[in-house]
């Protein structure tokens, strides 16, 4: 007797109770896989980027913008801050290094950072092709970049004023590509990088033309003598977005609290603000990973109900496979092999269920922040999910089952 061919007959023959309790265990299944697919994929990302960053120097406002806008390049930066302030900061011994970044522009919605060489060596970033930037305008792109624009070693192309791919081109200006970034799984893959010198002269280019073209040609001659003596007082008033500081050790985190209460700009410290966004994020996952359960839980229990209304209506047929030599430990397995494989079936319908949803996430992330979240392998929690849908769908099926060790064969054949 092949008890699983009869355990798959007998679920075919309730399609709507199968369809029904497998489909609350995918759902369960399917919730908790994506959150934890998802937190997976923010942790390494998050953690990864701030690894060897200590504190974020930048403009008075939101710690937890700043951080996202200079380290992980998903947010506005809060301002502009004095070159000469930030280099005054960060001469004290207990720094080890700081990285200087200068935002505002884009291409193609990748943004454009000046910064200087620091940086890819600090998120270990390789050329692949090309070689670094060495003068003015001169750019490397990041793995990402090169692949979504096309662009490659040797082009020149327009940045857009602002961090939205529809601001205005700097078209009298141009960037020239002298670099392509080996990936790097970090937030350099997406980022287009140049001497933060670059960023200084495409804003004062722009500025000077506008000044220009609102004016005559007799005005704009006399103008240009004075944007020369601007440029010397520029020189002196030079402005970058933020700094990104190693301390030399841990005593170096006392400098934060001294430097937003006795300067105008502040200091961030990223594993407190990430720290908390996680806090305030895992309030939500917390309440769907407690939903999921309840679900599976309400799965377990339609399976029983489904399996228990089965034993009833199936009573003469037990007993007459019983009379026929089948034994009750038999009947029983049979029954607790429909459960399993309502549990099966369960698991791989949501970890199908999970990947589709990750997928669809995924693509809104790449093309909005350009962030890769493609990994889709199978986590080690997600084997003790299977663990526990199994057993979800073995005792939900035993305790009808054990009915068959209490059946009376003749009292049953003889009143159907």
């Amino acid at each position: 007797m092949n008890l699983f061919k009869i355990s798959w007959s007998n679920l075919r023959d309730k399609p709507l109770s199968s369809f029904l309790s497998g489909l609350l265990m995918t759902l369960g299944i399917a919730i908790i896989s994506l959150l934890l697919l998802l937190n997976k994929q923010l942790d390494d990302q998050f953690r990864k980027n701030i690894r060897g960053i200590d504190m974020v120097l930048g403009a008075k406002g939101s710690p937890l913008q700043l951080i996202l806008s200079s380290i992980y390049q998903i947010d506005s930066p809060v301002g502009n801050i004095p070159l000469a302030e930030a280099e005054r900061l960060t001469r004290n011994p207990m720094i080890k290094s700081a990285i200087p970044l200068a935002l505002g522009d884009n291409y193609r919605s990748f943004r454009i950072v000046g910064t200087n060489k620091k940086y890819l060596d600090h998120f270990e970033a390789t050329i692949a092709q090309g070689k670094l930037f060495a003068a003015d305008l001169e750019c490397v792109i990041g793995s990402r970049v090169a692949e979504v624009t096309g662009l490659k070693i040797g082009d020149s192309f327009a940045g857009s004023h602002g961090l939205d791919e529809a601001g205005e081109a700097h078209k009298d200006t141009k960037y020239k590509v002298v670099g392509v970034l080996n990936p790097s799984n970090s937030v350099a893959d997406q980022l287009i990088l140049t001497p933060v010198s670059s960023v200084w002269a495409i804003h004062e280019h722009h500025e000077e033309h506008e000044g220009e073209a609102e004016k005559g040609a007799a005005v704009a001659e006399e103008d240009h003598d004075h944007d020369h003596e601007g440029e010397e007082h520029t020189e002196e008033e030079r402005e970058i977005t933020s700094m990104l500081i190693q301390f030399r050790n841990p005593m170096g985190m006392m400098l934060a609290r001294g430097i937003n209460t006795n300067s105008k700009l502040q200091a961030a410290l990223p594993n407190i603000e990430v720290n908390r966004l996680f806090e305030l994020l895992g309030v939500g996952v917390e309440t769907l990973r407690y939903l999921a359960l309840a679900i599976i839980f309400v799965a377990g229990i339609s399976v029983f109900v489904s399996l228990y209304n089965s034993l009833k209506e199936r009573r003469y047929e037990m007993a007459l496979m019983l009379s026929m030599g089948a034994t009750r430990t038999q009947l029983f397995m049979m029954l607790l092999l429909e459960g399993l494989v309502l549990a099966l079936i369960g698991f791989l319908a949501g970890l199908v269920l999970s990947r589709l949803s990750m997928l669809v996430i995924s693509g809104y992330v790449q093309g909005t922040y350009h962030y890769d979240f493609s990994n889709f392998s199978i986590l080690t929690e997600e084997w003790y999910i299977l663990g526990a849908a199994v057993l979800i769908g073995l005792v939900a099926a035993a305790l009808p089952a054990i009915g068959v060790y209490r059946m009376n064969i003749s009292r049953t054949l003889a009143e159907e």
